[in-house]
C-alpha cells in the first residue's frame, strides 16, 4: 500500500469542496473543515476530518449536536458519543488505508453515516450496517497504519 501525498489529498478536498477549510502540517497531519448535506432533506452537519500520520484518519460531526434516538444512551457506531467521533469502516478488514483519497471514502461514507443516523435518530432502528462495538472514548478511535 502507498500512502497518498496530503499535498494531493488536499488538493482534491480543495477540488471537490472549494469553500472548505484545509490545514495541513507537511505530510504529518492534515485537518479539513466543511459543512455537508448528506441529502435533499437533511440537515446541515459541520464535519471535521483529521489525518495524523500513524494514527490514522478521524472524522467527527462539529455542529448540531446530534441528538439521541428515544431510549437511546449513546450514538450508534461511534467512537465517542462526547466527541461525535464516527465509526465509518471496520479497520481489521482493512476497508481504507492512506493510499486511498477521503473524497472517495471516508466523506461520502460520513454521508450515508449521517443519513443512517437521521433515520436512528427517529425510530431508534439503525440501518446502516457494520459491526456491533461498544464505545470507548479514548482508545478505539486511532486506526494504526504501516505507513
Amino acid at each position: 500500500m502507498s500512502r497518498l501525498s496530503l499535498a494531493h489529498q488536499a488538493g482534491s478536498l480543495r477540488s471537490y469542496f472549494p469553500d472548505s477549510m484545509i490545514t495541513r502540517n507537511g505530510e504529518k497531519e492534515i485537518t479539513w473543515i466543511h459543512t455537508v448535506t448528506p441529502t435533499p432533506l437533511s440537515g446541515a452537519y459541520k464535519l471535521k476530518l483529521h489525518y495524523k500520520r500513524r494514527d490514522g484518519v478521524s472524522m467527527y460531526v462539529l455542529e448540531p449536536k446530534l441528538i439521541l434516538a428515544p431510549g437511546k444512551k449513546y450514538l450508534p457506531h461511534v467512537y465517542s458519543t462526547p466527541k461525535q467521533k464516527l465509526c465509518l469502516y471496520y479497520p481489521e478488514a482493512k476497508e481504507w488505508n492512506p493510499g486511498l483519497y477521503y473524497v472517495h471514502t471516508i466523506i461520502p461514507w460520513t454521508s450515508e453515516w449521517l443519513y443512517h443516523y437521521e433515520i436512528w435518530a427517529g425510530t431508534g432502528v439503525w440501518h446502516g450496517g457494520g459491526i456491533e462495538h461498544d464505545e470507548d472514548t479514548d482508545t478505539k478511535g486511532k486506526v494504526k497504519t504501516a505507513d
